[in-house]
């Protein structure tokens, strides 16, 4: 810390902070900026300078008097002497240890595992379990299949466990031992002033074991990269663009983790006549002009292959919808089926006969003075 620093903007406190707010304000910096919780080394060096400081009464006094004198957190006469030198006015400084911060010990216990500081290092033994890669792909169904449900064949492309050596890494025969760096926790611990921190291993790289001999196959890996078809089960009612989760489908874990899982998107080609709209099926049915002005009563097809009487009134009009419930796909979720949509798609002919158009001249000319009677 340079000789400019102020101890109390370290912690965040006011100048006449109480020593209960002191610690506390170390306790949440502590939490934050540690090493081993991803935080700062220089940062957490600077808090617990500050703490040491200002936790102790008489070194605060002495701080608070020479404030300007510190530098690197050691007041006058500290350096000379070390640890438990004498500072001005005969005070003597030491290092402030866990058994002065009461319940910091416990603190940081319940942070990082295996009790305090560098505890990462003594708690943990051997390599730790890791869950596997999920995978996604993508299947592109038919309207039929995604309409009623089907099984297909999807290329998975991913890890599996080396079927050589079992997963283990090691050629068969042989097994990994523990690392003699570590001692098989994958970590080390550093010293630093009052506190510990904990390294993964560089030897083992964290893992807690090493390999003498690796497989042949995977090369020490415990896994190995292939392309496995895999049947899937696709439910009645999948959508386009909707994902599918298979469980316990993806990639193997590692030491011993559960395996990933497997997503599937799905997407639905194009019908000639229906869309799907989620649940609901979209029908667009052609009707002639005569049929929409009289009105009458045809036989729509449904997606699930039956037919079913549809009354067209008369006087409908243009991309009017009628709404047959029950006839759409089913509901991926809860029970039933969404309805069949079908819009009346009124068809103007592009070609008459002389008998029709002298028959819709008649009409038109009848149908005008009605249209513009309530204008003229």
């Amino acid at each position: 810390m340079t000789a400019t620093a102020n101890y109390y903007d370290t912690l965040g406190v006011k100048k006449d902070a109480s020593t209960d707010d002191i610690k506390k304000a170390f306790r949440r910096l502590a939490r934050k900026h540690h090493p081993d919780a991803g935080g700062s080394e220089e940062k957490f060096k600077e808090i617990n300078e500050a703490y040491e400081v200002l936790s102790d009464k008489e070194k605060r006094a002495q701080y608070d008097q020479y404030g300007q004198y510190f530098a690197g957190g050691v007041p006058p006469g500290y350096g000379a002497g070390g640890p438990g030198g004498a500072g001005p006015g005969g005070v003597h400084y030491q290092t402030v240890n866990m058994g002065d911060m009461g319940d910091l010990g416990d603190l940081f216990g319940s942070v990082f595992s295996g009790g305090g500081f560098g505890g990462a290092a003594r708690g943990r033994r051997g390599p730790q379990p890791q869950r596997g890669r999920d995978i996604q792909v993508d299947l592109e169904l038919t309207f039929d299949q995604a309409f009623n449900g089907s099984s297909a064949q999807v290329a998975v492309d991913g890890l599996e466990t080396c079927a050589t050596c079992g997963g283990s890494g090691a050629k068969p025969g042989t097994g990994p031992t523990t690392c003699p760096a570590c001692g098989g926790s994958g970590m080390q611990a550093e010293s630093q002033g009052m506190f510990g921190f904990s390294r993964p291993c560089p030897r083992c790289g964290g893992s807690g074991q090493i390999i003498e001999q690796p497989c042949p196959t995977c090369r020490g890996a415990g896994s190995v990269r292939r392309r496995n078809p895999i049947t899937v089960n696709v439910p009645a009612g999948a959508t386009d663009g909707g994902k599918l989760r298979f469980k316990s489908k993806g990639e193997p874990g590692v030491n011993g983790g559960p395996t990933g899982d497997l997503y599937v998107v799905t997407h639905i080609k194009h019908h000639p006549f229906y869309k799907r709209d989620g649940a609901d099926v979209l029908l667009d049915l052609p009707i002639s002009i005569a049929e929409a002005s009289l009105g009458t009563q045809v036989q729509v097809p449904t997606p699930g292959g039956s037919k079913v009487k549809l009354k067209i009134p008369a006087g409908t009009q243009p991309d009017k919808v009628f709404r047959i419930r029950g006839k759409g796909a089913p509901h991926l979720k809860g029970s039933g089926s969404g309805d069949l949509k079908v819009k009346a798609h009124v068809v103007v002919p592009d070609k008459l006969t002389d008998s029709q158009r002298e028959a819709l001249e008649r009409f038109d000319a009848e149908q005008t003075k009605n249209l513009r009677a309530h204008i003229s």
